[in-house]
C-alpha cells in the first residue's frame, strides 16, 4: 500500500477535479449510494487530546479518516492534527493508499467553500472577504486562485496586524491579497475560517452576498449572528452532522425545518432569486472518500 506525503497529497487533489468529485459525491450520498456514519471522537484520560475515526463505504472503494487531535501541541513544535486517509478497494477489500490527513481536511473543506460558491453565487465573483488567517485561510486562497484568478480576496484578521502578516507572507500569484480597509465596497462572498466563541459577521442579508461559514465546528462556537441567518435560506452540507456540528445555527436557534441540504441545491432545487444564501459547512467522511476517488483517478 503506497502512502503519499503531505506535498504528494496536495498534488493529487486539484481543486476543480476536487469540486467536481464533491458535487457527486453530494448527490450519491443523498440517494444512500455512500454510507457515512457520524464521526466517532474518543477522549484521552487526561482529555489533553482525542483519536477520531471517520469511515465511508461507496460501492467503488471504503474509507477511513484517523486523526489524533492535541491542542497543546503547537507549544512543543508538533502538529495540532496529524492522521492518516486510508483508501481501500470495495470489491475484496484491497487497501490500495494512504493521503496525509490533515492536508486531505484542509482541501476538500475549501473545495466544498468553492462548491458553495458554483451552486449559490448569484453573479461575477470578484471581492471575496476572508475572516481568519489560519491553515483554513491557506487552504482557501489556493482554491481561489486556481478557480478564480484574478479576483481581490480582502483579509481580516483577529487584529490589523494579523491581516497585514497574513497578506504578506501569503501572497499567491493571480490573485489581489490584501487586508481589509475601512469603508470596503460589496463583497460577492464572505467566507469565515475560525474557531471564534463570538459573533464576527452579523450584517444584514443581501442577495447579493452569499455568506459561507466553514468554521464554529462546536455548538459552543459562533462566527455569523442571527441578523445574517435570519435573513436568509439555509443550506448545509452535512445535514446528519449540521445539528451538532453547526455552531452558527444552533446559536441562532433555527428551526431545522428551514435548513436544506447541499445536495437539494445540486438536483436544481434553489431558493429564489431574490433569497440571500447562508451556506455552513461542517465537513463529512463523504468528501474525504470524494478526494480518494480523486487522488486515484490522479494515479494514487
Amino acid at each position: 500500500m503506497k502512502q503519499y506525503s503531505a506535498q504528494d497529497t496536495r498534488s493529487l487533489l486539484p481543486f476543480p477535479a476536487l469540486i467536481d468529485a464533491l458535487a457527486q459525491a453530494s448527490l450519491d450520498a443523498a440517494a444512500g449510494q455512500i454510507l457515512c456514519p457520524e464521526r466517532t471522537t474518543i477522549r484521552t484520560r487526561d482529555q489533553r487530546g482525542a483519536l477520531m475515526s471517520m469511515p465511508c463505504v461507496a460501492d467503488d472503494i471504503m474509507v477511513t479518516k484517523l486523526l489524533s487531535l492535541f491542542a497543546g501541541n503547537s507549544a512543543h513544535n508538533l502538529p495540532t492534527i496529524q492522521g492518516q486517509v486510508i483508501c481501500a478497494e470495495a470489491q475484496a477489500g484491497r487497501f490500495l493508499f494512504m493521503l496525509d490527513g490533515p492536508t486531505v481536511t484542509m482541501r476538500r473543506t475549501a473545495a466544498i467553500s468553492l462548491l458553495g460558491i458554483r451552486t449559490f453565487a448569484r453573479g461575477p465573483v470578484r471581492r471575496v472577504l476572508l475572516i481568519g488567517t489560519g491553515t483554513q485561510a491557506v487552504a482557501h486562497l489556493q482554491a481561489l486562485a486556481a478557480v478564480y484568478p484574478g479576483m481581490t480576496v480582502v483579509i481580516r484578521g483577529r487584529t490589523p496586524e494579523r491581516a497585514r502578516a497574513f497578506c504578506a507572507a501569503h501572497a499567491m500569484p493571480g490573485l489581489n491579497v490584501r487586508p481589509e480597509q475601512a469603508d470596503e465596497d460589496p463583497f460577492d462572498v464572505v467566507l469565515t475560517l475560525t474557531a471564534s466563541t463570538s459573533v464576527l459577521y452579523n450584517e444584514r442579508a443581501r442577495p447579493s452576498c452569499l455568506v459561507i461559514g466553514v468554521g464554529a465546528y462546536r455548538t459552543d462556537m459562533v462566527e455569523i449572528g442571527p441578523a445574517t441567518i435570519a435573513g436568509s435560506a439555509l443550506y448545509v452540507d452535512d445535514p446528519i452532522g449540521a445539528p451538532t456540528e453547526a455552531g452558527d445555527l444552533y446559536q441562532a436557534g433555527v428551526d431545522w425545518q428551514r435548513v436544506h441540504p447541499l445536495a437539494q441545491a445540486l438536483q436544481g432545487r434553489l431558493p429564489a432569486p431574490d433569497q440571500p444564501v447562508f451556506f455552513k459547512s461542517v465537513g463529512c467522511a463523504a468528501w474525504d472518500l470524494a478526494a480518494c476517488r480523486v487522488a486515484r483517478q490522479q494515479g494514487g
